[in-house]
């Protein structure tokens, strides 16, 4: 069995976690690699994340922006998320309870050749010769300078049927899981993880465009003009330019994201947000 790690980048704690598992593992046999940034705090061979999906469990060990990180190298692979960070929706294991949860996953694999998951949906963006990796909070479509005297026209169609005309920043494609993050600062709605939909979300919209919750099969297409260049983002790491006008096209895309170990209380992190 192969594990790879995945820790938050300069961070005591969870460099010192990332080594108690890892000791862990080596003394059950185990191969076991580390994201290159913490294996140079360790003193040990580096991998780079990209690799991680040929891994057959992978361990997150921080908050929500690092299982970001860790599920976009993933592919497929389950990801155990350990919390370490201030809310935790995406990493449900104590840090207490880091090295028996993992422990469990690896017995379960032993026992069985693959491991139970839960899946999330991704989301991807693509426009006319270009695609972008998959998302798994969210995707933006903006101009190419927000605020007074930025923004574009937008126009946002669903399914083929127009839903939205109008000036604004941008518009906001989120899963369930994203509606907490990006989505919710642009006072969009909270989607609890267990409703099939998309939140589609207008930011700094001229007219008051209300979000708007679509089925999870849906395929948002947005259009942005009267701007130098769009900007589509994915999970505010991978930005793409592309000359306006350009038309995006946001939808599920094929590969979910696969969580192992037990599941997060979505009301008790909800609990932690300022």
């Amino acid at each position: 069995m192969k594990v790879a790690i995945v820790a938050q980048w300069g961070n005591d704690r969870t460099a010192r976690l990332a080594s108690e598992i890892r000791q862990r593992l080596v003394s059950e046999g185990l191969t076991v690699w580390v994201d290159t940034a913490t294996a140079a705090e360790l003193d040990v061979e580096g991998r780079d994340v990209d690799e991680f999906d040929a891994a057959d469990l992978v361990v997150s060990i921080g908050g929500d922006g690092t299982f970001l990180f860790a599920a976009h190298g993933a592919g497929t692979t389950p990801i155990l998320g350990v919390n370490l960070g201030e809310v935790g929706f995406l990493n449900a294991v104590t840090p207490d309870d880091a090295v028996d949860a993992v422990m469990t996953e690896v017995r379960r694999f032993r026992a069985d050749g693959e491991l139970p998951t839960r899946s999330m949906p991704r989301l991807a963006a693509s426009g006319e010769g270009w695609s972008l990796p998959p998302a798994v909070n969210e995707i933006v479509v903006q101009g190419s300078r927000r605020g007074h005297g930025g923004g574009a026209s937008v126009e946002v169609s669903v399914d083929g049927s127009e839903y939205a005309d109008c000036h604004a920043d941008g518009v906001l494609v989120s899963t369930p899981t994203g509606s907490t993050a990006y989505n919710l600062s642009e006072d969009g709605p909270l989607i609890h993880p267990g409703v099939s939909g998309l939140v589609v979300t207008g930011m700094a919209a001229a007219d008051g465009t209300p979000s708007l919750v679509v089925d999870r099969d849906a395929t948002v297409s947005i259009t942005v003009s009267d701007t130098d260049d769009a900007v589509v983002v994915v999970d505010g790491r991978i930005r793409e330019r592309v000359g306006a006008p350009a038309e995006v096209t946001v939808g599920i895309a094929g590969q979910p994201v696969r969580m192992a170990g037990p599941a997060s209380d979505f009301f008790e992190a909800l609990g932690k947000l300022e």
